[in-house]
């Protein structure tokens, strides 16, 4: 595994899928509330920030050892920080639109983490 930025690569796309994941929530609750029972399930979540990390720690890891810049990481780990404690905020009653806000936010930014980790190495 080289320099070639695959596992970048992965990683922005495993945050494309989450964003995908959190707009099409919002989509289906608003359409079919019956949706919102497995959408919505917190298990989705956490193993979803689960593999998050698991890529994170790899990828951003990895990043630092091959191209020596720290900021890709930092970045990354705000990012992974963010979903973490939106995690914490919950779906229920007023929070749903903060919890969703914060996760959308912290995959953008852990996505511009690996995307500078990706340009680093290239």
């Amino acid at each position: 595994m080289g320099k070639d930025g695959f596992w970048d690569r992965i990683a922005v796309l495993v945050s494309g899928l989450c964003l995908v994941h959190c707009i099409s929530t919002m989509v289906f609750v608003a359409l079919l509330s019956s949706a919102a029972g497995v959408l919505l399930d917190p298990i989705v979540h956490e193993v979803g920030i689960g593999i998050a990390i698991a890529l994170g720690m790899f990828t951003l890891g990895r990043g630092v050892m091959d191209h020596g810049f720290i900021m890709p990481a930092a970045i990354g780990g705000l990012g992974l920080g963010m979903m973490m404690g939106a995690i914490t905020i919950g779906h229920q009653g007023d929070h749903g639109g903060a919890e969703l806000l914060y996760t959308m936010l912290g995959v953008a930014v852990l996505a511009l983490g690996h995307d500078l980790n990706y340009r680093a190495t290239h």
